[in-house]
């Protein structure tokens, strides 16, 4: 398995994943795993973007989405 350093980190940051990682019950280097994972892990549902957006439901109407013709105010320079 693999090894990770990653150097020069914000204490503040450091004392974060240490409390998060108390809360949830891991280790701050498990916690720190799972982060990574998720942050950069497979989409879990396994559909690709195509598949998700063709299962949103039809909603609303065009209308609901068109942009205003306001153009602001006219500004002197």
């Amino acid at each position: 398995m693999a090894q990770l350093i990653v150097r020069n980190i914000d204490g503040e940051l450091v004392q974060e994943l240490k409390v998060r990682a108390a809360r949830n019950g891991l280790s701050a280097e498990e916690e720190h795993r799972q982060i990574l994972r998720r942050a950069l892990g497979a989409n879990p549902s396994g559909l690709s973007l195509k598949e998700m957006l063709e299962q949103m439901p039809d909603v609303g109407d065009d209308d609901d989405f068109e942009r205003s013709q306001d153009r602001g105010r006219t500004v002197e320079l």
